[in-house]
């Protein structure tokens, strides 16, 4: 016989699951009639599970003094698919714990409230032109890119993925292997939908999206046209060309407006870290890129560490996962140490990342030096950044402004925050943040601080990515609220 208890834990819980269930299609509904994208506190919920909304609904009692309940945030979501709104990504955890808890309702119906709160997306729909795009590789990034821009299919896309381009087939069975691998990961898991081969026309269909498989040794061997493609945004993520005069080589290619490197570039190209130095991008700007991983995970941080404390001078100590240009067993490699079994060892290397912060972050020229340590796990990394700083602070005061910048500023993107004692890497794989704090490592004393961010060097590096794609296309998906 269940006890009062139980039964009232069981009750609520089944409303929990009623409200997410229902919950779920507005959100879809939401995605591919208007683009607008839901969040409830930076947790994405555009194709959540039921229990990934529970989960996400949670989490808010670890950021505020009160939980935010499902059936107090459904209501916002159903405001929300009766507005006329353009794309845009809205927070409805934060916008209902404000009118609920924090006192912005001012007599205002939610109707209202959402009106006053989302004025800068309260309108007709902007129609954007969509932005065709050719992933040149795919790799270990290439192939997470795919799944993100695939996610986003619609008609309301604005990035849509219309080509791979992939080294000539080495057997009949490529295109398929091709698929598989896009299919299953070993790291990140199944791939969240429908996936088959249309090996007559050389296409992987995926939740919609057509995508066409070309093969070419190189860019000159490609003309875009002949497949439908025009003005296309090629990202290349096959780390072969880093210079203007290499990667220029796809501007070369016919229906190619713009490339975008997702490694860190040489000489004169832009370096960008989205969400630090993305308002550097011109529309004239024909080649960018988009950093390393590294730089992405420690940029944003340390920009918000020097805006509020200032920093004299630091070290960054990366605790990297291994590489695909690593070896599996002991060989020959140019590298030093990197010949060495990368399953086996901690393999002492260098890293450039320390300094490249300087590009997107120049007052931070000449003050950080850098190393990398690569260890045997195959995805999620960790920044040691020990700093020194022109303002003495302490723990507290250092987390708390760090917990803000994640919830409350033009870095909530980029910055992620965890307070838990019991965090490990695998716990970040799937991070859609460049960085994430663990507040639980934070040493201060005075002057000196030592930091941890975590970061998921494959799958939070091409979440960025994919903000500076939207940028070099010239589209705008404000979040809101912005603070």
């Amino acid at each position: 016989m269940t006890s009062h208890l139980e039964e009232k834990y069981q009750a609520s819980w089944q409303e929990r699951q009623t409200f997410a269930e229902n919950m779920q299609p507005i959100i879809g509904q939401l995605f591919r009639n208007k683009g607008i994208e839901i969040s409830v506190y930076g947790r994405p919920l555009l194709n959540a599970s039921p229990i990934d909304i529970i989960k996400a609904h949670k989490s808010v009692a670890l950021h505020e003094e009160s939980k935010l309940r499902l059936r107090e945030s459904f209501p916002f979501v159903e405001a929300l698919s009766k507005m006329t709104l353009a794309p845009a990504r809205i927070d409805i955890g934060k916008l209902a714990y404000a009118y609920l808890y924090q006192g912005q309702a001012n007599d205002l119906s939610i109707e209202q409230y959402l009106e006053k709160e989302l004025t800068p997306v309260t309108r007709e729909n902007i129609d954007q032109e969509s932005q065709d795009v050719v992933l040149y590789g795919f790799g270990r990034i290439g192939r997470l890119l795919a799944r993100l821009l695939i996610e986003q299919t619609g008609p309301n896309a604005k990035l849509n993925l219309r080509a791979i381009v992939i080294r000539p087939a080495k057997g009949d069975d490529d295109l398929e292997k091709r698929a598989s691998l896009l299919r299953r990961d070993s790291v990140h898991g199944a791939f969240n939908g429908s996936i088959t081969v249309d090996k007559e026309n050389n296409v992987i269909k995926a939740n919609g999206a057509f995508i066409k498989v070309i093969y070419a040794s190189s860019p000159s061997e490609v003309d875009y046209t002949a497949h439908g493609i025009d003005n296309a945004l090629v990202v290349d993520n096959t780390g072969i060309w880093s210079d203007e005069e290499g990667l220029g080589q796809h501007l070369q290619s016919k229906g190619v407006a713009k490339v975008l490197l997702t490694a860190p570039a040489k000489g004169d190209i832009k370096n960008i870290v989205y969400g630090v130095n993305h308002d550097m991008i011109l529309a004239e700007d024909k080649i960018v890129s988009a950093a390393s991983c590294t730089t992405n995970a420690i940029t944003p941080v340390l920009k918000a560490i020097n805006d509020e404390f200032g920093i004299k001078n630091g070290h960054v100590e990366t605790v990297h996962s291994y590489t695909n240009d690593q070896n599996l067993i002991d060989n020959y490699h140019k590298a030093p140490r990197r010949g060495r079994s990368a399953p086996l060892n901690m393999v002492i290397s260098t890293t450039g990342a320390a300094k490249a912060v300087s590009k997107a972050l120049p007052e931070l020229k000449g003050l950080l030096t850098g190393n990398a340590i690569r260890v045997p796990t195959p995805n999620v990394s960790m920044a040691i950044m020990n700093l020194n700083l022109k303002k003495a602070t302490d723990k507290e005061a250092l987390n708390d402004y760090l917990r803000n910048i994640s919830l409350n500023s033009e870095l909530q993107n980029q910055v992620d925050y965890t307070a838990s004692t019991e965090i490990v890497s695998t716990d970040l794989v799937g991070s859609r943040y460049a960085g994430v704090v663990d507040s639980q490592a934070t040493i201060v004393d005075a002057d000196r601080a030592v930091l941890y961010v975590w970061y998921d060097n494959e799958f939070g590096y091409s979440c960025q990515v994919v903000r500076v794609m939207l940028e070099m296309a010239g589209i705008t998906v404000p979040t809101l609220p912005a603070n």
